[in-house]
């Protein structure tokens, strides 16, 4: 008999057991004893050093067709059997699994819903880049080199003279660059100051910036927005009070407090038995900063504000500890 001969009966063979076979482990036992090492198409195979170059091309061909053919009807044969095992092991009776369904961070649903707020208003969302050059998280601010005001905002360099940003208000600067006025911007994001991380404080934090510039801007423009962001945000029986302070980049500029919603004034741990918690920063943006951006202070005027995210947070949920936001404690999480 023929090498061809032998191949053509050894693949009627494999095939015929192949579709006898009633298990996995038989159709393993198929494909070791014809396509293994020592199989029966391997023995073929070493006979072709015996044959002639014509011979070696014709019967090559042959066997690795016939190889590609049997690989084949295994694989089909293999699933075959596997649906039918597993098709076996369901039990339709039993009750389902309910699939886990994740839930959107609770800085990000707290950064959503003072967006809404401020987007009823008609600010616009704008975002900005982490790493950030001194020009515009200083410089552009009104923080020349040496001013004093830099050490409260301590950050981390990288290389280049690059810094980690530690406001979004560089925002401020980039959209005044890139567009005219009026401008009513909103600006969300992560931030970065080299803290002490404790239980009110953290070296990550998210703020929320966010300004308008027109003509005929004034301070009561100002406090009309915050006094309608507040009570939204918080509920409508809070009492504010807007202490002076000072930012470089604000002039005038002021603190924003509420009375404490959880004391209702009288003093407490969480307020400092002060009735008032402190929760943003804001001013009427200096003259400086306009002409840094090539806007003529005169023509134009215009508020700014700027709030961390996890401080509302913590006052409106109850939450101690900052840190919690960080800790990725799934139960933590699932409370919101």
């Amino acid at each position: 008999m023929s090498l061809l001969d032998e191949i053509t009966q050894l693949r009627q063979e494999a095939i015929e057991r192949i579709k006898k076979s009633d298990s996995l482990d038989s159709i393993n036992e198929v494909r070791v004893k014809f396509l293994g090492r020592k199989g029966l198409l391997t023995a073929i195979l070493k006979q072709l050093k015996d044959l002639s170059p014509d011979e070696k091309k014709e019967v090559g061909a042959a066997a690795n067709k016939c190889r590609t053919e049997l690989e084949q009807e295994i694989i089909l044969a293999t699933e075959s059997h596997s649906g039918v095992k597993e098709a076996s092991d369901f039990d339709p009776t039993l009750p389902g699994t309910d699939p886990q369904i994740g839930k959107v961070h609770i800085i990000n649903q707290v950064i959503e819903q003072i967006c809404d707020t401020f987007r009823g208003m008609g600010f616009e969302i704008a975002r900005g880049p982490h790493i950030e050059t001194d020009y515009y998280n200083f410089e552009s601010l009104n923080f020349p080199p040496d001013h004093p005001a830099r050490d409260m905002q301590d950050t981390f360099f990288v290389e280049g003279g690059r810094l980690l940003r530690t406001h979004t208000t560089p925002v401020q600067v980039r959209e005044l660059e890139r567009t005219d006025p009026p401008v009513k911007i909103i600006v969300p994001g992560c931030c970065y100051r080299n803290e002490a991380i404790s239980t009110r404080h953290h070296a990550a934090f998210y703020q929320v910036d966010g300004f308008l510039i027109d003509v005929g801007v004034t301070l009561a423009d100002l406090k009309g927005a915050l006094v309608a962001f507040c009570k939204n945000f918080f509920g409508e029986g809070l009492k504010l009070r807007f202490r002076p302070s000072f930012f470089p980049f604000t002039e005038p500029s002021a603190e924003v407090d509420i009375s404490c919603f959880l004391c209702t004034g009288k003093g407490c741990q969480v307020c400092k038995y002060s009735g008032w918690l402190e929760i943003l920063g804001c001013g009427m943006i200096d003259p400086n900063v306009l002409k840094a951006t090539g806007h003529d202070p005169d023509k134009y005027s215009g508020y700014a504000f700027g709030m961390g995210v996890e401080r509302p947070a913590m006052l409106k949920y109850k939450i101690t500890d900052i840190r919690t936001f960080f800790n990725n404690d799934v139960r933590f999480l699932r409370q919101f």
